[in-house]
């Protein structure tokens, strides 16, 4: 059987390819790429080495997130591709994908039915059983390359919903580790609060000795103590805020809240530097420009089909068999019959029907093209805004560490002068007050330069998984992927 399936492969394939291809043959849109960022101090290339962007689909980008060269992180994010829905729902939206390109190229070849039959009939007494073998067979002739470019379309189809795969994951993960950083932040803030309220407990302590001995009024204690309580219930609402990201945590790795406790941790005093090559090469990484390329051939290839049906299609059919009485000599010459024909049909008149469905499908082909590249200008600037984010922020974080070291020295100094009675409490609180301050934004610029460092690494691709981009040959193939398994792809532990 197999080999016969692949003989009438070698001869009708040739026959349907000798045809002609109506419509565009695809190629790339243009895009304007900048030789350098501008917030990057790349240095321009040479105008002979520019090349025209190309996504590399092909390329291995590795696990990103080790980075960061924290194991908590790597593990929960290794787990977004076992259990997350969302990744495994885009993974069936894939198999469908390919499901129909197999269907197109189906379409080359000939359509085969049996049809046998048997009956017995009776006349003027006379009984006879009639055995029928009968099998047919159609195939349309591919001259102007409707199936082809079907074909063509939906492998590019399925490539851009291969490329979907990687973008969601992608997104995934960077929701997953910009979670997991608010969380160490939360802790941090919980923790500061808390040596806050111990620090204050001191105030208030001294405050009532102040009391105590005559030397200071009771609204001092009573400022002590409401400052004290304040910072107290604040450091306990921190507590929603650690569980509400918790909770997403285990959501985005597939799992119920309940079943996922994270031991705490502490927010590191800085995150790796991250390297950005030239706009050209970054292009190349990003699945989410993959997506809106492929799309484009997509809809390319639909023109082809549109312009195909403005021409005849030619359908060869035949059919054949043996017909008579199996107890009498059933497989005799006199006993067989066969039939072959060629008919064609050509649309003579639609109402304008098949020009508005060609205008369609241009439309839909340059609102494609205007996606792709307004997809490479996001992508341009979101790379611009980490790369802004990474420096700036870095600048920040020094210049606010200076503000950190000022306020504490300026609360040793309140303090001192206020048990010397040289100084009112209201000095004192004002300086506790600019102490906080600074320390809860000095961590809100760790975190952000955190968060930035994780948007950079997603806005130049991430780590993309090979194994979710097929070529156009293996979609075209009958045997299956490792993304055809039914589940997200899997990273080993």
């Amino acid at each position: 059987m197999g080999g016969a399936s692949h003989l009438a492969a070698a001869i009708v394939l040739p026959l349907a390819l000798a045809g002609c291809l109506v419509g565009p043959d695809y190629s790339r849109p243009t895009v304007e790429t900048p030789p350098a960022f501008k917030e990057g101090g790349a240095r321009p290339m040479p105008p002979r080495n520019w090349r025209p962007i190309r996504p590399r689909d092909e390329v291995d980008r590795g696990d990103w997130w080790r980075v960061f060269r924290d194991p908590t992180l790597d593990r929960l994010i290794r787990l977004v591709d076992v259990d997350n829905q969302t990744l495994r729902g885009q993974v069936a939206a894939y198999r469908q994908a390919r499901a129909l390109v197999q269907e197109a190229r189906a379409q080359l070849f000939p359509t085969a039915l049996g049809a046998p039959s048997i009956g017995r009939t009776s006349t003027g007494g006379v009984e006879r059983t009639v055995l029928t073998l009968q099998g047919s067979a159609t195939w349309e002739l591919d001259l102007f390359g409707r199936i082809r470019r079907t074909i063509e379309s939906d492998v590019a189809a399925a490539q851009a919903s291969a490329a979907d795969i990687a973008s969601v994951r992608l997104a995934l993960q960077t929701q997953l580790a910009t979670a997991y950083y608010q969380l160490r932040y939360q802790e941090a803030l919980q923790r500061l609060l808390e040596r806050t309220a111990q620090a204050y407990q001191r105030s208030l302590d001294i405050a009532q000795n102040q009391y105590a001995a005559g030397v200071a009024a009771r609204s001092d204690v009573i400022t002590a103590q409401t400052q004290l309580q304040t910072t107290q219930a604040n450091a306990i609402a921190v507590g929603l805020q650690r569980a509400n990201l918790e909770h997403a945590i285990a959501t985005l790795i597939g799992r119920p809240p309940s079943e996922v406790s994270l031991a705490r941790g502490t927010l590191p005093s800085s995150p790796p530097a991250v390297p950005v090559k030239l706009p050209s090469d970054l292009l190349e990484r990003r699945p989410d420009v993959a997506l809106a390329e492929r799309t484009v051939q997509a809809q390319s290839a639909q023109i082809g089909v549109a312009v195909a049906a403005f021409y005849p299609t030619v359908t060869l059919s035949a059919s054949g068999g043996i017909t008579g009485d199996p107890a009498r000599n059933f497989f005799a010459a006199a006993n067989s019959f066969w039939s072959v024909a060629a008919s064609g049909s050509q649309v003579l008149f639609d109402g304008g029907a098949r020009t508005a469905a060609l205008q369609a499908v241009e439309a839909a082909y340059d609102a494609a093209v205007a996606n792709y590249r307004q997809t490479v200008l996001t992508a341009f600037q979101q790379v611009e805004n980490g790369l802004a984010g990474q420096r700036i922020l870095a600048r920040q974080q020094g210049a606010q560490d200076l503000a950190v070291q000022s306020s504490r020295r300026a609360v040793e100094i309140a303090l001192n002068e206020y048990r010397a009675g040289t100084q009112n409490y209201t000095t004192v609180v004002t300086a506790q007050a600019l102490e906080l301050n600074n320390e809860v934004t000095a961590l809100q610029v760790r975190l952000n330069r955190f968060t930035t460092a994780v948007s950079l690494i997603g806005a130049i691709g991430g780590g993309w998984d090979t194994r979710s981009l097929p070529s156009g040959e293996e979609l075209k193939a009958f045997q299956p992927l490792p993304i055809d398994s039914g589940q997200a792809p899997r990273v080993d532990e």
